[in-house]
């Protein structure tokens, strides 16, 4: 500590890059050490990256905080979240620019993985951005020394030592998020894609407020769906369980299908206490398809959906660089299956119409030989029957889907019925005699190989240029990727890591001869190793997000300068 201050002394009124000379360095202080990882240009660059180090002794956390998996992820996850609300409390702008910022990403309302920090017998690790203090582009070291030597050990000694956090509060994330792992773990055997507890909040506050609506109606399992299962610390939980197979989810406008599908899709994570969906939970592989006009889309099979377009185009080898909704929606079923999605999420808001459905009249009118769609409530069923491929969807217009449908549920002002008995007796009673178009199998899941050199992480004298534009879009080297479409991400470090982990696979995995599916899997396996660490092109990354297999693929199969060859059918 004390050498710190020389040196802020030495360099203050100096021009900013003397910052430069705490690049690299280590300094002691009562408790921990802090750890200059890289020095920012000047005030207005992005801030610079520190790390303190406390040693267990220290910080004194029980090991049974970070016994398993679930629990280490989910204390992480807490000590980041208790930094970025000290760092609140104390920090202030100190000058130009950047200056005086001293942050983490603050978390939202999801349990993840975070390279933010790292626990484990020996110490606990706090990565975090620092705005240097100047004037202009004069070092303030005054100001600094204020930061670094009085306000953050302020910040360490009340985020990090075991002894000054609320310990109901943290007991009560770690359970919690070991709950869900637990719960969403034993869906296959139970025979189930997703469980809802009685209790549950699923409303949100609004498009732009995750947190849970107050006042909102709680969640009420229907008797035939009512299950009790066993929670690691709340013991008996009884509530919804959907069973695998096709599940609609019908009702009148505005009373609350959207609302459960959307708390499923964000099911596949854990969340904070008081979220309300703390005990939602999902197939952790369960991901939302919708309809994408304007993507691109690169040797990917749709012709289980499409076939026979105008013009010879080819379905089992489909490019484009503009789909339309039909094709995007093809495209993205069949993405999605390649990187092992056992259940698809379908909302008929945000799907194309012609995709969906064609009635009986429509039929009649435009003979099949002429339409080259062959529409999704002719593969839902045998997408189950021949891979056990689940499907979830909202739909309120269409009661051709009571045909095909396993399980029905009814929302009637937030609460839910199952009325699947109700659903086919309708059916029978009013068929809709049309016919069932596709043949009797869904057809073959054909794998591609990415070919490294379309993925160019490069530019300039970077032979790695990453940057997440909020969780919408990924700058990958030269190209931007659109993700707004991509729903399952909610936070802008999952962007971040998502491109490390293409420039990692591309450098090491892709290879001419490995298939996606396969890449996403080492990948996985190599995080779940390694941590976020494994696959950052720097050292000490401090904003780097735990992400699923399907969201990588997503990044990948939007990439527009992306080229892949493909592997021979099994």
């Amino acid at each position: 500590m004390k050498r710190l201050r020389e040196i802020l002394h030495r360099i203050d009124h100096r021009g900013y890059k003397a910052y430069q000379d705490l690049e690299r360095q280590r300094f002691q202080f009562p408790g921990f050490e802090l750890v200059v990882d890289h020095i920012q240009g000047d005030p207005f660059a992005a801030p610079s990256r520190f790390h303190v180090r406390v040693l267990q002794e220290v910080a004194a956390f029980p090991p049974q905080s970070f016994s398993n998996r679930s629990r280490e992820v989910a204390l992480r996850d807490f000590l980041v979240r208790a930094f970025a609300r000290e760092a609140r409390y104390v920090s202030e702008r100190r000058g130009s620019g950047k200056s005086g910022q001293l942050f983490v990403d603050a978390p939202g309302q999801e349990i993840l993985e975070r390279s933010a920090c790292q626990v484990n017998k020996d110490y606990v690790e706090l990565r975090f951005f620092v705005g240097l203090p100047a004037a202009g582009r004069r070092i303030l070291g005054g100001e600094a020394e204020g930061m670094l030597v009085q306000v953050l050990p302020v910040i360490v000694e009340a985020a990090l030592y075991f002894r000054n956090l609320d310990h109901k509060a943290l007991w009560g994330h770690l359970e919690a998020s070991e709950d869900a792992d637990a719960l969403r773990a034993s869906l296959e055997t139970l025979g189930l894609v997703a469980f809802v507890a009685d209790d549950s909040v699923l409303p949100r506050r609004s498009g732009v407020d995750d947190r849970p609506l107050a006042q909102a109606v709680l969640f009420r399992s229907p008797e035939r769906l009512r299950v009790t299962v066993e929670a690691s610390n709340r013991g008996a939980v009884t509530g919804m369980g959907i069973p695998q197979g096709v599940t609609l989810i019908v009702g009148g406008g505005f009373h609350g299908k959207s609302t459960l599908l959307r708390a499923l899709e964000r099911g596949v994570y854990n969340h904070v206490p008081g979220d309300g969906r703390e005990l939602a939970v999902a197939d952790p592989t369960a991901f939302k398809v919708r309809a994408e006009d304007g993507r691109s889309v690169v040797g990917v099979d749709i012709s289980p959906f499409i076939d026979r377009l105008p013009g010879g185009v080819e379905t089992r080898w489909f490019t484009t660089e503009n789909a339309s909704g039909s094709t995007s929606q093809a495209a993205n079923i069949a993405e999605a299956l390649e990187a092992e999605s056992r259940l698809l999420l379908v909302d008929e808001d945000t799907s194309a119409t012609n995709f969906m459905i064609r009635d009986r009249r429509m039929q009649a009118l435009v003979e099949k030989r002429h339409e080259p769609i062959t529409p999704f409530v002719d593969q839902v069923r045998r997408l189950y029957q021949d891979y056990g491929v689940s499907t979830m969807l909202v739909m309120g217009g269409s009661g051709d889907y009571f045909d095909v449908a396993d399980t029905v549920i009814a929302m009637v002002e937030y609460v839910p019925q199952e009325v699947a008995e109700e659903a086919r007796a309708i059916a029978q009673k009013y068929p809709t005699d049309r016919v069932s178009e596709g043949g009797d199998h869904f057809g073959p899941i054909p794998e591609r190989i990415p070919l490294s050199e379309s993925l160019d992480p490069r530019k300039g004298r970077r032979e790695v240029h990453l940057k997440a534009r909020g969780t919408r879009s990924l700058l990958f080297g030269r190209d931007e990727i659109d993700l707004s479409h991509v729903e399952q991400i909610v936070e802008d470090g999952q962007v971040k890591a998502i491109g490390c982990a293409m420039a990692y696979a591309r450098q090491r995995y892709m290879d001419g001869g490995t298939p996606l599916r396969e890449i996403l899997g080492r990948v996985q396996r190599d995080v779940q190793q390694e941590g976020l660490d494994g696959i950052s092109p720097i050292t000490y990354p401090p904003d780097l997000v735990g992400f699923r297999a399907q969201e990588l693929a997503a990044a990948v199969n939007r990439l527009r300068t992306l080229r892949v060859k493909p592997t021979k059918y099994e």
